[in-house]
């Protein structure tokens, strides 16, 4: 191989090389598991008539989060819905695509259930981090879902700000 040859293997090897190390942090890197006994599991309801925050019963709790980011959080549980009108509804709730290998949270099915009626989303609790509210989508079997969405009170910022 001439000089020229091995320069373009050299880029195109370290290239790949990159590449895969990004993909992997993304996917796999930055999340951990959340522990189903710790004070991270525990989930509460926002009620409509108060605005207090109400304790779901929580049952079969999986989760992941990650402290790179306020929105990787995703959990997957069973709960008792809660009655018509009793928990504060979320307007526009938008479930985040989580990493391929966390299976129990399919943002794409929870969103087209969310447009259906099929699932319903709460507020869970406002501002869990600056600008960043946890949402709850409860199905009417008790199947129930929550992830980090920021919240409307963030401004429109345009690309100089």
């Amino acid at each position: 191989m001439r000089a020229g040859q091995w320069l373009v293997v050299a880029l195109v090897g370290s290239a790949a090389l990159v590449g895969g190390g990004i993909w992997y942090m993304q996917e796999y890197g930055f999340y951990a598991p959340i522990d189903p006994a710790s004070e991270r599991a525990s989930l509460t309801i926002v009620a409509r008539a108060d605005g207090s925050a109400r304790p779901l019963a929580v049952h079969d709790f999986e989760g992941i989060d990650a402290s790179s980011s306020p929105i990787r959080y995703r959990a997957c549980f069973v709960t008792e819905p809660p009655a018509e009108g009793e928990a504060m509804p979320y307007p526009d709730p938008t479930p985040l695509i989580g990493p391929g290998w966390f299976d129990c949270f399919d943002a794409g099915q929870l969103t087209a259930d969310l447009a259906s009626g099929a699932a319903t989303a709460y507020l869970s609790a406002s501002d869990i981090r600056p600008d960043v509210d946890r949402v709850v989508a409860i199905y009417p079997d008790g199947r129930a879902f929550a992830w980090h969405q920021y919240n409307q009170k963030i401004p429109d910022r345009g690309v100089m700000d």
